[in-house]
């Protein structure tokens, strides 16, 4: 319960639908060809329940539960990615949160693990004649909405001598890669964050929140200064809480579309937000080790982070 006397599960929360890297974790290779010692991360979801294991990852997904004060209270479910873990992610959290429904998608880039559950999401809208009626809003760039049209064209093209097919009934808002274009989805204001996902390759991530400052980078491998400024303490103030993209615990060789553990903390102590969680893991990352070095760090950097995990529902004030 909240100081104003309301129930953490009627306010505001952020859920981490999944935490994990494109591959999701456990990663099939430790397995199938389990190495001598066997990887302790992989190895354990074979003998622990999902839902119970902080090193069982799907696809890096967030929902936001947005509490709208201004309508009674209602309730605004917006889904950032959808990728290969999504009908996972909904069998799992969906019914253990009970939500009952997604009001906005909003897409960080068009790769697999953001994008490939977009023909779920049909298994979620209501059936009837009226096919067509109250197709879900989804926010994404333009690029990001080509390569949808190549890759799903029954989602995007409607003809209309076509014989009426069950599919997901989708609204594409093109919205722009620039910090100074914000959008409205599902009445939250978001600003697009353009990062480099690889140097020949921009993703986007986004900020958002006025009473708390969010901002989720979940795909990243470098921050170009003006995305930088403007989640930075002299462009729109201090963050409340980054949550931020952390592939691998460091590099061994070329990693160019990623960015590792070290330079997630070498970012969180530029921008110095109130609190991070980091996101997007490999097996590597066993959760509750690198949970130790991170308090231990946070002590000394004044900065609060962790390890997100699949399941985690943080309520905050946006």
């Amino acid at each position: 319960m909240d100081k104003n006397g309301c129930e953490d599960d009627d306010r505001t929360a952020l859920i981490f639908l999944g935490t994990g890297c494109s591959g999701a974790v456990p990663d099939f290779r430790c397995l199938l060809q389990p190495s001598d010692p066997p990887c302790h991360v992989c190895s354990t979801s074979l003998s622990v329940l999902p839902h119970l294991n902080h090193n069982y990852r799907c696809n890096t997904s967030l929902l936001i539960d947005y509490c709208s004060e201004e309508e009674d209270g209602r309730h605004y479910y917006i889904l950032i990615d959808v990728g290969k873990s999504f009908r996972e992610q909904v069998l799992r959290w969906f019914t253990f949160y009970k939500i009952p429904r997604i009001n906005s998608i909003i897409l960080t880039h068009e790769h697999a693990d953001a994008i490939l559950g977009l023909d779920d999401i049909r298994s979620m809208q209501p059936r009837g004649s009226a096919i067509d009626a109250n197709p879900l809003p989804v926010f994404l760039s333009q690029f990001t909405m080509e390569s949808i049209a190549t890759r799903f064209p029954y989602l995007v093209e409607k003809k209309v001598k076509e014989v009426p097919r069950r599919v997901s009934q989708l609204d594409w808002q093109i919205i722009e890669e620039n910090c100074d274009k914000q959008f409205i989805a599902s009445g939250l204001s978001f600003t697009p964050l353009p990062v480099m996902h690889g140097e020949d390759y921009i993703a986007l991530g986004f900020l958002f929140g006025e009473k708390s400052k969010v901002a989720y980078i979940s795909d990243v491998s470098r921050i170009p200064p003006s995305t930088e400024y403007a989640i930075s303490k002299a462009g729109a103030g201090q963050l409340d809480l980054l949550i931020l993209d952390t592939n691998i615990p460091k590099k061994r060789g070329p990693h160019p579309t990623h960015i590792c553990f070290p330079e997630a903390l070498e970012i969180l102590k530029r921008l110095c937000p109130k609190r991070a969680l980091l996101t997007g893991m490999t097996h590597e990352f066993d959760h509750d080790e690198y949970n130790v070095i991170l308090a231990e760090w946070s002590q000394r950097e004044g900065i609060h982070v962790q390890l997100a995990h699949d399941g985690l529902r943080l309520p905050i004030n946006l």
